[in-house]
């Protein structure tokens, strides 16, 4: 007993260790790494080299439960609320009304593809309805690229929030397929009245234990360091089970409660977001590994083909229809609506609500894990691989403004905020330029080839340094300015083939680059108004707006977030013909035509 047991911690500790440490060369490889996490579980497996014999479902679904639970909680935590601001609409209705649709059409597909009943049907869709959290956040925040504001944040949004309803359809559908209702029963109402009741108590118990979570912190200042954050996490675990016991959804309230209390100046809020990462990588590791030795690849031959033919329905047809009807009526453009139908990635959850129709008691129960776990595995090849490709095709990366390469919070006594940043200093930098800063932007520590030095001994800054220094929150936005670059961007494909200023006019625009201006917009109308309108007054740079063959584009923002710059892109056929007849002089005449004059200075 004590040898099968000890055998069984070196195996799982083993294979954690193992994906940690293949996570490296993932990354050089682009490959992402839930797909290699979920690899590794299947080579552990009973069909792989280590042949480990693993079929509890209950089992695995427990785990699996437990880990979401964890990362949902640290995705809501980590979402701030201007994110909500900034997307919470399209986001929404993405989590609900999207995670309707999608089950509706893979739903429909199942049953003529498969000749299975439409309860089947739409049970299977349900269990791929929702995108993976676990794999979007880690994608669009570890993945290496800079996306624009309101597309990070509708996908974030969405794929914390939209596992609650796929939870609550894959549950009500096992049951009703095992139950075999009447066909003539009103199963609309209690459809409505259960989600309803679910949601509602999910939204309410994430609420009321994000603000418990908030107030137990403040007031836990005295205790051991270690066990701060573990009582966290504890307490949010608790709200998961306890609302799920009363009938509610425990998974949105883990999310709810992440946001609630995430939010709010908790003490010591860095010690804790310290500890939830590893927590949360470890979950995703312990939930994806279980989940792989769950499988067994010799039973696939059967799912293969039709779980590949519903992969590319749901990647090519349901998720983007889907998309395309939740943000139509949030003005998003065509390459923010076909990037976010992209980012549709399946993951474990798809897997782990495999394992409910078995439960359930739902006839041939392996037919939809294994069907499942062919799409997801198809997801996370296809999809996971080309994130950042396809978002560089479609505009969405913006480049890291700042040159910020290290920011700890410090935990002091009282109402203090301080934190100390790194910056690696910028060539074009006002500090490297040596230009007189602010006594309270100045270094205390620079780094210089891997040599710590003081601000005494290390001589004239150099370019590449990273220099360290104490400061407030607030003022990291005014550090940017001082330690990263001043020159603008001018990638054409991300800020436009030239800028200018806010000022101008649709009618300059119109007149010279043949804008088309919609009817109830006056000509006078200024892009940086038009902008800020159609972003409701929290524009981001990089944010796009089409005026028939020309766009404008978000390229600098002023202190007040309101628009500076305005980028504008060409059609191709547009600026070829510039090119082609206008000498580039004469162009840039033109040009200072829609530049405000600067005012002679007086003597």
């Amino acid at each position: 007993m004590l040898q099968a047991m000890n055998f069984a911690i070196l195996i799982g500790a083993g294979l954690i260790a193992v994906s940690a440490l293949t996570s490296l060369a993932a990354q050089r490889a682009g490959a992402p790494l839930l797909l290699v996490f979920l690899a590794i579980g299947l080579l552990a497996g009973e069909d792989g080299l280590l042949g480990i014999e693993f079929d509890s479902g209950p089992t695995a679904y427990f785990i699996g439960t437990l880990a979401l639970s964890i990362i949902l909680f640290d995705s809501g935590f980590e979402t701030p609320t201007r994110s909500f601001r900034a997307a919470a609409g399209p986001a929404i209705t993405l989590a609900t009304i999207g995670v309707v649709l999608t089950t509706s059409l893979v739903g429909a597909t199942a049953h003529l593809l498969l000749g299975i009943g439409w309860l089947k049907g739409l049970l299977l869709g349900s269990i791929v309805a929702s995108t993976d959290a676990a794999a979007v956040f880690f994608l669009l925040r570890v993945g290496g690229i800079t996306l624009r504001d309101r597309v990070k944040s509708t996908l974030e949004i969405e794929s914390g929030s939209n596992d609650p309803m796929a939870i609550f359809l894959t549950a009500l559908l096992a049951d009703l397929v095992v139950a075999a209702p009447d066909p003539s029963a009103d199963l609309g109402w209690q459809l409505a009245a259960n989600f309803s009741l679910q949601m509602g108590l999910g939204l309410l118990a994430g609420v009321i234990g994000g603000l418990a979570i908030a107030w137990l912190l403040d007031r836990l200042s005295d205790l051991e360091a270690g066990l701060y954050p573990i009582t966290a996490l504890a307490a949010a675990l608790m709200l998961v089970a306890a609302t799920a016991l009363v009938g509610g959804s425990g998974f949105l309230a883990a999310y709810v409660a992440g946001v609630v209390a995430g939010n709010r100046r908790v003490r010591f809020a860095a010690r804790l977001r310290r500890f939830q990462i590893g927590m949360t990588w470890l979950a995703q590791i312990g939930m994806f590994l279980t989940l792989g030795l769950l499988a067994t690849p010799s039973e696939f031959g059967f799912a293969i083909l039709p779980g590949l033919g519903l992969a590319a329905i749901l990647i090519f047809i349901a998720r983007p229809l889907a998309v395309w009807l939740c943000l139509l009526p949030f003005g998003f453009s065509a390459r923010e609506t076909a990037f976010v139908a992209w980012v549709g990635l399946r993951g474990a959850v798809s897997i782990l609500l495999a394992i409910l129709p078995s439960l359930a008691g739902v006839p041939d129960g392996g037919f939809y894990f294994n069907i499942v776990f062919i799409m997801v595995l198809t997801s996370l090849l296809v999809q996971g691989w080309t994130i950042p490709l396809t978002a560089r095709r479609l505009h969405q990366i913006v480049p890291l403004r700042s040159s910020l390469v290290n920011r700890v919070e410090l935990e002091l006594p009282g109402d203090t905020e301080l934190e100390l940043v790194g910056y690696r200093i910028h060539p074009d930098s006002a500090i490297a330029r040596g230009e007189r800063v602010p006594r309270w932007a100045r270094p205390v520590l620079i780094v210089r080839n891997e040599h710590a030095h003081s601000i005494h001994n290390a001589g004239p800054l150099r370019p590449q340094d990273e220099a360290y220094l104490f400061s407030s929150p607030r003022r990291v936005q005014i550090l940017d300015k001082i330690y990263g670059s001043p020159v603008e961007p001018d990638d054409p494909a991300i800020f436009g083939d030239f800028a200018l200023q806010a000022g101008t006019t649709l009618a300059e625009l119109a007149h010279h680059y043949g804008a088309v201006v919609e009817s109830p917009t006056p000509p006078e109308t200024t892009l940086g108004s038009l902008l800020m309108s159609k972003f409701r007054n929290q524009p981001a740079v990089g944010d796009r707006m089409t005026l028939g063959p020309v766009e404008i584009v978000v390229r600098a923002l002023k202190e007040d977030d309101s628009v500076a710059k305005v980028g504008v892109v060409l059609a191709p056929e547009r600026r070829r013909r510039l090119r082609r007849w206008w000498p580039w002089r004469r162009l840039q005449t033109r040009l200072s035509v829609l530049r405000p004059r600067r005012q002679p200075r007086r003597s």
